[in-house]
C-alpha cells in the first residue's frame, strides 16, 4: 500500500510541476502606422533552454504557433501575420528540421481600421514549447490591445 501511495504522489507532483511551468510569456502592442491603419506586434519572451515554433505547418509532429484574431466590426486584417527571427534546425523529439525560436519570437499583423480609435482588439495564440527533455501540452493565451 506505501508503494502505491508514493507513486501516486510522484506521479502527481510530476503532472504539478509540469502545470505551473510557463517556460513562455507573450505581450502585445499597438502601433499606429496612420490614422486608418495599425500594426499588432506580439511579442513571445522565452526562457533559456526552451524553444517554440514558427507559424509554418509541419508534419513532423509539434503544434505550430498560431494566432487567431476574434471577428469585430470596427477593424480588418491586412494581409497574414508575419513572423521574425525564427530558425531551421533538427529537433531530436520530432526526429525532423522544423523552424523554432529561442529567446525571443516576434509576430506583426497590420489592421485597417473602420471605426473610430480608441478599441480593443482581442485575439488568441495557441502555442506549444519544449526543450531537451520534454515539450508541454499546446497551450492558447489570450491577448488584448487597445488602437490609439
Amino acid at each position: 500500500m506505501k508503494k502505491l501511495f508514493l507513486s501516486c504522489f510522484v506521479m502527481l507532483s510530476t503532472i504539478l510541476a509540469t502545470a505551473q511551468q510557463n517556460p513562455v510569456t507573450w505581450a502585445a502592442s499597438y502601433k499606429s502606422i496612420s490614422a486608418t491603419e495599425g500594426e499588432i506586434i506580439v511579442t513571445a519572451t522565452i526562457q533559456k533552454n526552451w524553444h517554440t515554433y514558427s507559424q509554418r505547418p509541419t508534419d513532423a509532429g509539434p503544434i505550430p504557433t498560431t494566432i487567431t484574431f476574434l471577428p469585430a466590426k470596427n477593424y480588418s486584417l491586412v494581409g497574414k501575420t508575419e513572423e521574425s527571427n525564427a530558425h531551421e534546425e533538427f529537433v531530436k523529439a520530432f526526429d525532423a528540421k522544423i523552424f523554432v525560436f529561442h529567446d525571443k519570437a516576434e509576430f506583426k499583423q497590420k489592421v485597417k481600421l473602420i471605426a473610430k480609435a480608441p478599441f480593443n482588439i482581442s485575439f488568441k495564440v495557441e502555442y506549444m514549447c519544449c526543450n531537451d527533455q520534454m515539450c508541454l501540452p499546446p497551450k492558447t493565451v489570450d491577448l488584448v490591445v487597445k488602437t490609439q
